[in-house]
């Protein structure tokens, strides 16, 4: 069975405020808990007019506070912009207050401009990727310390298992392969780097190294992910993240997210409109048939043990109907598969065999 989690960036639009982002963040989690989502992370950005999430541990905090079961946590920290000892501790606390709910999601990139990012560091060590690495392993072994370590202690770090589940975020193979070397669960940023997806969970499971508390590889891989009743509507509803697209890559992102009417004004040229396809060919977008498939085509193509989605969508409710829309589909049979039994969610995908991939996986559901 598919097992479906949420990626939060708190998007603040055109007309509204990063309180109120942040209120609908809360939301959100309260109703996706009640769908069934399996957990629901919190990113990390600064400087940044269009992202009310730059603070992951408060709102992880808030949102372990606002649910019961779901699992909360950070999609992620960025943490060459923090000491490890920092983040054990805040963490440590946080599945010291929710036992068994809080992930620590880290990750390398700044979350910002460097600019922004100089003004973060000036206690942790410099962005570089042995610098990053070192940083790693400081972190684990706070969180999991072992007999002969002495480290400092931090909350929920007694091997009571209670502790945060540490999972090391990345778009690369080199990433999956840090992941796989240190034994913890890899989330692979899809939405980022898509043509990385397989040779970087390949590289995971290849270097993965076993241990007592995690005998077997774990992956997510995180997608960006809007549905509606139509084609046409989820169409429409993801105008601005075009917008957001093109405004990347232009380097000019430097106010609140544009609404779908403001997004629809725009004209492109034919020129602008094909790097707009080229690069929003990995966004799935469609009704819940149609999203269902890619889905399951994405899962079947890299093996991933669990789906996570980013809906940037305008309207909040229009948001919660999206995540409602897929949770629906994912639980649904797929028609041509309707009544046949196999193995399921990454072990389905794997025996698909001469099936359509987009059907791969016969019995999908939110855990």
């Amino acid at each position: 069975m598919t097992v479906l989690s949420i990626l939060d960036t708190a998007p603040v639009w055109r007309g509204s405020s990063p309180a109120r982002a942040l209120r609908e963040s809360l939301r959100t989690a309260v109703e996706a808990e009640r769908m069934g989502y399996h957990r629901y992370w919190a990113a990390e950005h600064h400087n940044a007019p269009f992202i009310a999430s730059c603070a992951p541990p408060v709102l992880v905090a808030q949102l372990a506070a606002a649910t019961s079961r779901l699992r909360v946590g950070s999609g992620g920290v960025m943490l060459p912009n923090h000491p490890p000892l920092v983040v054990a501790e805040q963490f440590g606390t946080l599945a010291a207050l929710n036992p068994g709910r809080v992930d620590l999601g880290v990750g390398r990139s700044p979350g910002t401009d460097m600019t922004t990012a100089r003004a973060l560091r000036r206690v942790s060590s410099p962005p570089g990727s042995e610098a990053y690495r070192d940083q790693v392993r400081e972190l684990a072994r706070y969180l999991d310390p072992r007999p002969d370590d002495h480290v400092v202690a931090v909350p929920a770090a007694d091997g009571d298992g209670d502790g945060p589940d540490l999972w090391l975020l990345g778009s690369s193979p080199d990433s999956g392969r840090f992941a796989g070397e240190l034994g913890v669960p890899f989330a692979f940023a899809h939405h980022v780097r898509p043509e990385n997806a397989a040779p970087a969970l390949r590289a995971y499971r290849e270097a993965f190294r076993p241990s007592a508390a995690r005998p077997e590889p774990r992956t997510l891989i995180a997608c960006s992910v809007i549905v509606a009743d139509t084609a046409e509507r989820a169409a429409w509803l993801a105008g601005p993240t075009r917008v957001i697209v093109a405004q990347s890559l232009q380097g000019t992102r430097n106010g609140p997210n544009l609404t779908p009417e403001e997004a629809a004004a725009i004209r492109w040229t034919d020129a602008e409109e094909a790097v707009l396809r080229s690069s929003t060919a990995h966004h799935v977008v469609g009704d819940p048939d149609g999203a269902r498939d890619r889905l399951e085509a994405v899962l079947a193509d890299t093996g991933a043990d669990e789906l996570m989605v980013l809906t940037l969508v305008h309207d909040v409710d229009e948001r919660l109907r999206s995540y409602e829309l897929l949770a629906e589909a994912m639980r649904a049979e797929p028609p041509a598969l309707a009544g046949a039994s196999a193995p399921a969610g990454a072990e389905a995908r794997r025996h698909a065999g001469g099936r359509s991939r987009a059907y791969a996986g016969t019995r999908a559901t939110p855990a």
